[in-house]
């Protein structure tokens, strides 16, 4: 009988001794950016979520039950996404473009977005393997330019591009072309960025063939989740030759500066409050476009 009861005994202090060493289930301490359908982007830590609701403790301390089908994505956020302030700053979701000129970060595989214009509109499509192409054109048709870019990383905060245009005058002029083969060179991520590009234009206008080497610097910086400011500067450099028409060709320069306001996931407008000098004359040049993604 001592026997049987020292063996029960034994079995319940074994019993206990696991039981306290079972770890208990870890806590993420981790926050997330829940985009939902209805009420925009939720920063916070997930207590809890099921099929049905995600259980979501904001900074404030405030505790949101979020139902499972107006949730479109829940994404990761990584430490340097918040400012010194604690605040949710995140990416730009069109870091890649500025105004007018692009840098040396890829458009992300499978993220595709259209600008548009007063003008008309101009398609980006990430291909994968660091690679976009696109198409823009005016809302008559002339021109009609294509482009591509491939991205190569230099380092976690640098970036190179090579890429071209390639446009025709399609209708109204089918017998003119152009090509602009560029490269970019840009330091930075999808928050801030500033980049430096270059490269030689050439067009043809009924047969006669004329080229201009042209450069930029540009940059832009997430200064809140909902506005981002962003510079961007195109200059023609002087070719030291005339034009087919007999014309001299003298520095042409543009310059804008503005603020992009992001509307919600994948929905931006920005505003341009630029200039552009040709020869030393001044012309202002007011600028708004939307993006879209798709």
């Amino acid at each position: 009988m001592k026997k049987i009861i020292f063996i029960i005994v034994l079995l319940v202090f074994q019993v206990k001794l696991n039981a306290q060493t079972v770890p208990a289930n870890p806590i993420d301490t981790n926050y997330y950016r829940v985009v939902t359908t209805n009420a925009g982007d939720l920063i916070g830590k997930i207590l809890s979520q099921d099929e049905r609701e995600v259980l979501l403790e904001t900074k404030d301390l405030r505790k949101l039950y979020i139902p499972q089908y107006t949730i479109k994505a829940i994404v990761l956020i990584n430490s340097n996404d918040f400012n010194a302030k604690g605040v949710y700053v995140g990416e730009d979701k069109f870091a890649t473009r500025y105004f007018l000129t692009t840098n040396g970060l890829p458009i992300k595989k499978g993220e595709h977005y259209i600008q548009w214009n007063f003008f008309g509109p101009d398609l980006q499509f990430g291909l994968g393997n660091n690679l976009g192409v696109g198409i823009m054109t005016t809302w008559i048709g002339c021109p009609i330019i294509a482009s591509f870019k491939k991205s190569f990383e230099l380092g976690s905060r640098a970036q190179l591009a090579i890429g071209g245009l390639a446009g025709t005058g399609s209708w109204l002029a089918p017998t003119s072309f152009g090509v602009l083969p560029f490269g970019s060179l840009s330091f930075g991520d999808r928050k801030r960025n500033i980049a430096f590009s270059g490269g030689y234009g050439a067009f043809s206008l009924e047969g006669d063939v004329s080229g201009r080497p042209m450069t930029s610097v540009a940059g832009m910086a997430k200064i809140s989740s909902k506005l981002s400011f962003v510079f961007d500067s195109f200059i023609l450099l002087p070719s030291g030759q005339s034009d087919p028409y007999g014309y001299y060709q003298p520095l042409v320069a543009l310059v804008v500066p503005g603020l992009r306001w992001h509307q919600s996931e994948g929905k931006a407008v920005q505003f341009g409050f630029g200039g552009a000098t040709v020869d030393g004359e001044l012309f202002p040049l007011p600028m708004i476009q939307w993006y879209r993604s798709f």
